[in-house]
């Protein structure tokens, strides 16, 4: 069985080969953020071509945008304006005849680690990207949950002191309140730095209200991290533990555990778990 993940990302369109849970060929072409829908949905094309064959099961797609899931329809990708409501799944199925899943990122970022990643064990999952926002997805009870209009999980948007979580949980945080890049940051920590640490310290007990907010909502087992600021864990997680250990209820701080994604090219493992899911 072969399955061909595709991430649309915000410059390239990158595609895997993934055979026995492995990658066994990428290929990217650049995204023509100016070009008409027609125009990337031709680039698109191209790239699923490279992989054809009569062994391929099926295709699955991650999209930074509004999804829907079922009819696997696109609304306003971000990074590419010509795509405003794309028909995604109808317009590959019809091309090709091979069942076609669409999901945003943060579910397919969920969906790898739950198929390839670290937490195949677990039944309920929140998956964080902590990277220039805050994105999130949902395994409960085994199964992807993106809500009625694929809009579960999105808890950086919940109001938080002055903003919301996103401002305060993500790269957004070090340019916001310090004028500097996360990048930056860490690279200053790395030599030991005591302001940068600070700052780390700062992020750290954010993301730990954050975290206490999402294990109310939804009492997971497991948060699996992702994302660019969380190559930085060992700089904010002291005190993002600190923050978690002062939850309303000890037991369930006592068990919930947080593990940091290590899964190469999960964005396309992910988009390829959405068939695996979907054909569940």
């Amino acid at each position: 069985m072969k399955v061909i993940g595709i991430d649309i990302g915000g410059t390239n369109l990158r595609a895997g080969l993934v055979e026995d849970d492995v990658i066994v060929r990428i290929e990217s072409l650049k995204i023509k953020k100016a070009g008409s829908e027609t125009e990337i949905m031709e680039d698109l094309n191209l790239l699923i071509e490279k992989f054809l064959s009569d062994k391929i099961a099926g295709i699955g797609i991650g999209v930074p945008s509004i999804v829907d899931p079922e009819k696997g329809i696109v609304y306003d990708a971000t990074n590419i304006p010509a795509w405003k409501e794309v028909h995604l799944k109808e317009q590959i199925e019809a091309k090709y005849n091979i069942p076609v899943y669409v999901n945003n990122d943060a579910n397919c970022f969920v969906m790898g680690e739950k198929y390839f990643g670290k937490v195949k064990a677990y039944s309920n999952i929140v998956g964080l990207i902590i990277g220039t926002g805050l994105g999130s997805g949902l395994v409960l009870n085994n199964l992807l949950y993106a809500g009625e209009n694929c809009g579960a999980g999105e808890f950086g948007m919940i109001p938080f002191r002055e903003h919301d979580f996103e401002y305060y949980c993500s790269g957004q945080f070090f340019e916001n309140a310090y004028g500097v890049s996360g990048e930056e940051i860490k690279q200053r920590a790395e030599g030991g730095d005591v302001k940068a640490l600070e700052i780390f310290a700062q992020f750290g007990s954010n993301l730990g209200e954050a975290i206490k907010v999402i294990m109310l909502a939804v009492d997971p087992e497991i948060f699996i991290l992702g994302g660019s600021a969380s190559k930085s864990y060992e700089f904010f997680k002291d005190a993002m533990w600190k923050s978690i250990r002062k939850f309303l209820y000890v037991h369930s701080s006592d068990k919930i555990k947080v593990e940091v994604s290590e899964t190469n090219h999960i964005a396309i493992l992910g988009a390829a778990a959405l068939y695996y899911e979907g054909r569940g």
